[in-house]
Parts: C-alpha cells; sequence; structure tokens
C-alpha cells in the first residue's frame, strides 16, 4: 500500500472514531444507568447521587458529619404520607409514564411569565432519577438524561416500588434522607405514625427541604400544607 493510500486509511479510521467514539460512549453510559435500573428493582440502594454530594459539603465543616438516614420498607410508611407527596409533587404520578408532558409545559409557562426558572414539572420518578444518579445542576443535557433514566425507572419498576425508593431517598432537610428519618427529625416518631397534618408538612417541605429545616413556620408553609391536606383524599396511591 502506498504512503498516500495508507495516509487516507488512517484519516478515515480518525474521521469514524470522531463521529461514532462519543456515540458509543453515550450508549455506554445509558447502558450503565439501565442496569443500575435494574439493580435497584431488586435491591435497596444505600446512598444516592444527592447523599454524597451533600455529605461531601457537610464534611467540608465538620469531617465527622454524617447522614441521618434509615431505609424502611414500603408498608412501614403511612399512607398519608404517600398521599401526601403525590398530591403535592405529582397528582398524575399513577397514570404517567415517567414524564408528564403537560406538568412540563404549565412550568415552562410559568418560567417565561416570571423570566426565571421557578419550577421544572419533574415527576416523582424524574425526581427519584436525579437524586439516584445526577446531580442538582440545572442544565437541558441533565433533564434530558433525567428523562431517559424516568423512562428507564417505569418500565423496570412498579409505580409502588418507585414510590417506596422516593420517599426513602429523597431530602427532606439539611443532611436528612428518607422518610423514617424526617419523622424522627421533625416530629420524633416513626414514618410508619405519621398524622395527616405531619404527612402534608413534610410534603411541602421538599421543593426546598434545607431552607425550610431552618425556617419551620413561615405563612407560605401554613397555607401550602392546608391545601395539601384538603387535596390528599384525592391522591392515588399504588
Amino acid at each position: 500500500m502506498s504512503k498516500a493510500r495508507k495516509n487516507a486509511s488512517t484519516k478515515r479510521r480518525w474521521i469514524t472514531w470522531i463521529f461514532l467514539g462519543p456515540l458509543l460512549l453515550v450508549l455506554l453510559v445509558q447502558l450503565y444507568f439501565f442496569l443500575m435500573v435494574c439493580w435497584y428493582s431488586q435491591v435497596d440502594p444505600g446512598s444516592t447521587s444527592f447523599m454524597r454530594e451533600q455529605l461531601s459539603v457537610l464534611r467540608e465543616k465538620n469531617p465527622d458529619a454524617t447522614l441521618k438516614h434509615q431505609w424502611v420498607p414500603y408498608q412501614r410508611i403511612n399512607r398519608n404520607l404517600k398521599r401526601a407527596v403525590i398530591a403535592s409533587e405529582d397528582a398524575n404520578f399513577s397514570i404517567h409514564g415517567g414524564v408528564d408532558w403537560e406538568a412540563i409545559e404549565r412550568a415552562y409557562d410559568r418560567n417565561n411569565r416570571r423570566s426565571k426558572v421557578v419550577g421544572g414539572g419533574s415527576t416523582i420518578t424524574q425526581q427519584l432519577a436525579k437524586n439516584l444518579f445526577l446531580s442538582g445542576s440545572r442544565s437541558y443535557l441533565r433533564k434530558g438524561q433525567e428523562m431517559v433514566i424516568a423512562f428507564m425507572l417505569e418500565t423496570v419498576m412498579s409505580k409502588e416500588r418507585i414510590l417506596e425508593i422516593y420517599l426513602n431517598v429523597v431530602e427532606f432537610g439539611r443532611g436528612v434522607f428518607g422518610a423514617e428519618a424526617a419523622a424522627r427529625h421533625y416530629y420524633k416518631t416513626s414514618a410508619a405514625n405519621l398524622n395527616a397534618a405531619q404527612a402534608a408538612r413534610l410534603a411541602v417541605m421538599l421543593p426546598n427541604p434545607r431552607y425550610y429545616d431552618r425556617h419551620r413556620s413561615t405563612n407560605y408553609l401554613e397555607r401550602r400544607t392546608n391545601a395539601i391536606l384538603r387535596q390528599m383524599r384525592f391522591a392515588e396511591v399504588p
């Protein structure tokens, strides 16, 4: 083979890798996420991306810091909390396939009216995808990946399993993760014994849990808690 032909062949291989390399990497990343989703469908997560991120932040100030977190099975989480979280965070949880397009459209319109991001319309499934694997950064790339993982979760897991994991890993305050830790942190009780008012208040705290951990008696918190209490009876729980 002549030197010119050899150079041309080498150039073609490089061009191929330039185009196919990133695609292969994306596919491998998606395969990793899918395998982890399959694993978590059977095995309870010991920690999440959000937990590790927050623990790292806490340990910058206190090297001995730990998280408050205790896994409890679905049956030991009071139905009040399940209803409250669905009513507050994702009223269509039982019927959507991971993404609520109407909620996203409403959030987009709200953001445009206020000229800033005030909400993303994320479902419980999307929030779980983000908590398990991603970060809290805001970008279209992260949002797209969140949606892909949400579809994986809905394909592999039942609604009950998705809600069970979500309620066990979601952040309820600074260093406080999961329903059991939240019940003990705020009310000195267990997740199984939360009453309706306590459950509604915890659900309302979810969009900004660290703020409400420090500000537990705001007017908004009171109004929103009362609204969720009225809506809870309509929430469809798996």
